[in-house]
């Protein structure tokens, strides 16, 4: 004979015993994959990427080349996972078009076109739920050679920028940060954003959880290279999420900002 179920451990267990204002147990819960969760077809999938862009175009924007050139990673794999480290002494050199190109690319260009395949997109250098990239890649920057200081967006289906706003905005972003002394310090700051309904319109709950799967691979790919270059990187939680929305013009809803990287050159002795 079966023991009775005890309905009270599994509502501690369901629920947990924490602040009840804390959404993550609920969320973490909810976004779980079932045996019988409905889908999309693999049709209509496909027919909903082809009417989405691959990265936003900001078609009105200045355009800047890139170099098709990439700066060598010449430190062996080892060496650059054991100096990897959230560095707090860098200092804000000068960066080369090329290095910058170089560190986008890495982080999150298109390595494969698929011409030819079933993959109705372009492979990139991190891997993403369903091949949907549900992410955007901008920086800002006054130390980059040859480049206006402003504020850009990296177009990783073409490999090529856009001004959206000229100048330096190191102030601003400064305060956007819970450690402001981040943003003097580099020579760039990257902001990765998410477009969350490329993602859960085919996963729902569960894709939310994927795009910040993806924003992990490419701040650590972002950050190796930075490394294997000679710079120093610190990845960036600590951010007035509301403030960084304004500063790239971003809804912060449907379209977010969720993860910062600062990277500089190593600090002199």
């Amino acid at each position: 004979m079966s023991r009775p179920l005890d309905m009270s451990r599994w509502e501690r267990a369901a629920i947990g015993q924490g602040a009840p204002d804390l959404l993550w147990e609920w969320f973490h819960e909810n976004s779980k994959t079932g045996r019988f969760d409905p889908f999309p077809t693999n049709d209509a999938v496909v027919a909903e990427m082809q009417a989405r862009l691959e990265s936003l175009d900001y078609a009105s924007y200045p355009l800047v080349a890139l170099p098709q050139t990439r700066t060598p990673l010449a430190a062996p794999l080892d060496e650059v996972l054991a100096a990897r480290e959230s560095a707090r002494g860098m200092a804000p050199g000068p960066v080369t078009l090329e290095q910058l190109g170089s560190l986008l690319f890495w982080a999150y260009g298109v390595t494969r076109d698929n011409v030819g395949t079933v993959h109705p997109r372009p492979f990139r250098t991190i891997p993403s739920g369903g091949g949907l990239y549900p992410l955007e890649l901008y920086f800002h920057s006054s130390h980059v050679e040859g480049l206006a200081p402003g504020l850009y967006h990296y177009s990783a289906a073409h490999h090529h920028l856009r001004r959206l706003a000229a100048g330096d905005h190191g102030d601003r972003i400064a305060a956007a940060l819970v450690q402001p002394e981040l943003a003097a310090s580099a020579s760039i700051v990257f902001f990765v954003t998410a477009m969350f309904e490329r993602s859960t319109f085919k996963y729902r709950d569960r894709g939310y959880r994927f795009v910040f799967l993806e924003a992990g691979h490419l701040g650590q790919n972002l950050t190796l290279a930075a490394i294997a270059m000679g710079l120093k990187a610190t990845s960036i939680g600590g951010f007035f999420d509301r403030d960084v929305d304004k500063l790239l013009h971003i809804d912060g809803i449907n379209h977010s900002s969720i993860y910062l990287c600062a990277v500089g050159h190593p600090e002199e002795p």
